[in-house]
């Protein structure tokens, strides 16, 4: 028979003038464990069974719309930062400004945590969500148990680029009618994906087709990259970080290559390191086992 867990209606808190959507799986009083999406991903994303899977290991699960993004706040006032002017501005060294930036998104992370009176909770970031993770582990390591940064990078400038034509699939528009946006979602997870584990199109397009119910906003992604830009390198903070960290990194990531998650263990003292091999950009449901294995080790051997 298969184990309920229990899962909440969508819920929003009010942290700053902004509301932030959420949902929660497993018991409201086990140990909460907190999953932050990546770019322009909503929190459905984060799939169901994924969040089930690491409720059953005994933790409260909570999935999230990050700022601009879903049905959180959208901040359509900020404006649509020029991208290519930001890059060139950091190019010259010089302060690139955004409406705002990943330690802002941290906060809204903590505030989150503050609104379900969480004092701290292991965090388990994707991708931009890792950098968030780790924004939270150098501002607010008291809010910390463990963290878990995958697919991410330390910032640092040294570190290989994309593969230019997955870059060159990410940067086209993003078609806004449904069946458009559904085709170009499953392109982009065909190119993210890597070469051990089979693509799930089914899985893919159910994922697209919620999101495009819940509302798309494509400025909203773009203020999320210029906080990226904006941020910068982590990687000088990052060296006095003391929350144990885990990182997990695919062999097969054309976005994120796997140097920048080496680097990423490298960098933050008594990291651990775990390269999967062919896994790519995304989270293969084939690799949940493997992964959800090691979150649960980590959270429980060193939180």
């Amino acid at each position: 028979m298969t184990q309920h867990i229990p899962r909440s209606n969508l819920s929003v808190a009010k942290i700053k003038g902004i509301e932030i959507a959420y949902e929660t799986f497993g018991n409201p009083i086990a140990s909460p464990l907190l999953l932050i999406m990546g770019l322009g991903n909503q929190m459905v994303f984060w799939d169901e069974e994924f969040c089930r899977q690491l409720a059953v290991r005994g933790y409260r699960v909570i999935r999230f719309d990050n700022r601009d993004c879903g049905l959180s706040t959208w901040l359509d006032d900020a404006g649509v930062p020029d991208i290519s002017a930001m890059k060139n501005l950091i190019e010259q060294r010089k302060t690139a400004p955004a409406p705002y930036s990943l330690r802002d998104m941290a906060d809204d992370a903590v505030g989150l945590l503050s609104a379900l009176k969480i004092e701290s909770a292991h965090i388990v970031g994707r991708s931009m969500g890792s950098m968030i993770g780790q924004m939270m582990a150098i501002h607010h390591p008291e809010r910390i148990k463990t963290l878990t940064s995958m697919m991410s990078s330390t910032g640092d400038r040294g570190l290989p680029p994309p593969k230019p034509d997955v870059l060159s699939i990410l940067l086209e528009p993003e078609p806004t009618d449904r069946e458009g946006f559904v085709d170009h979602s499953v392109r982009i997870f065909k190119v993210l994906g890597g070469s051990g584990f089979q693509f799930d199109e089914t899985r893919v397009r159910e994922w697209s087709h919620e999101s495009y119910n819940r509302g798309l906003n494509p400025e909203g992604v773009t203020r999320q990259f210029a906080a990226i830009i904006s941020t910068g390198s982590r990687k000088e903070a990052l060296k006095s970080v003391t929350v144990p960290t885990l990182v997990i990194h695919g062999d097969a990531d054309p976005l994120v290559p796997v140097e920048c998650g080496i680097d990423t263990a490298n960098t933050i003292p008594g990291a651990k390191l775990l390269i999967i091999k062919g896994l790519g950009h995304t989270l293969a449901q084939a690799a949940y086992p493997q992964i959800i294995d090691a979150i649960s080790r980590h959270a429980t051997y060193s939180g």
